[in-house]
């Protein structure tokens, strides 16, 4: 595909084949046996679709079927997952303007003309408009999207956790009583009630004047 946007050369074909896909078991690999033999396609047109569910996130690069694939073959996820395939394989539209889904034909046309760079008459910008509009049928753009659990690292495992506080009743539960022991040292002559400390002696006074608060 020459152009920054996905498309078939037969836009019509796409919802056929999808749905033909979704009701088919899931293959190891979407080839274009599968396509031709399994689901009934043949012909080079017909083979455009698989680079084309590779750039809408259904296929990886060697063809494996994605979580993608397997959320659109459900039938309670289906057109949610065919928005999400939207989002991703025309996010230039999207990042453009976040309701490319909800723009009126001429609208369309002109961010493709925009993105692409190409004339507005040109083929390939009717197909790629024919192509997403043909898509977003068959999508649920206000279903919610569902996001994958973060998995806990080992490293994150080892990032100790804050201890819970200790319970004020614990020490009322359980008896426990602390109890503080002052000694207080008082002048052997009984004068003075103050706490005996030790102060550098002034110039001329000796021990005994000092402790006695002369």
């Amino acid at each position: 595909m020459a152009s920054k946007l996905p498309y078939v050369n037969q836009p019509g074909s796409v919802i056929k084949i999808f749905e033909k896909a979704r009701v088919a078991e899931t293959p190891e690999r979407f080839t274009g046996d599968f396509l031709q033999t399994t689901l009934g396609y043949r012909g080079g047109n017909y083979l455009q679709f698989i680079p084309l569910a590779k750039r809408l996130g259904f296929l990886e690069s060697d063809g494996r079927p994605t979580d993608v694939y397997r959320s659109y073959r459900n039938g309670a996820t289906s057109r949610a997952a065919m928005a999400k395939a939207l989002r991703t394989g025309y996010h230039e539209l999207f990042e453009r303007n976040e309701h490319a889904d909800a723009l009126s034909r001429d609208r369309l046309k002109g961010l493709v003309v925009e993105i692409t760079g190409l004339r507005s008459d040109s083929r390939v910008v009717q197909l790629v408009c024919q192509t997403f509009e043909k898509l977003k049928k068959i999508a649920d753009f206000d279903a919610p999207q569902s996001s994958e659990p973060t998995q806990q690292t080992e490293e994150d495992s080892m990032v100790p956790q804050p201890l819970e506080p200790i319970p004020s009743t614990v020490g009322r539960d359980i008896g426990l009583n602390i109890a503080y022991t002052i000694n207080l040292v008082l002048p052997k002559n009984g004068r003075g009630c103050g706490v005996q400390r030790n102060l550098p002696l002034p110039a001329g006074k000796s021990p005994k004047k000092v402790a006695n608060g002369v």
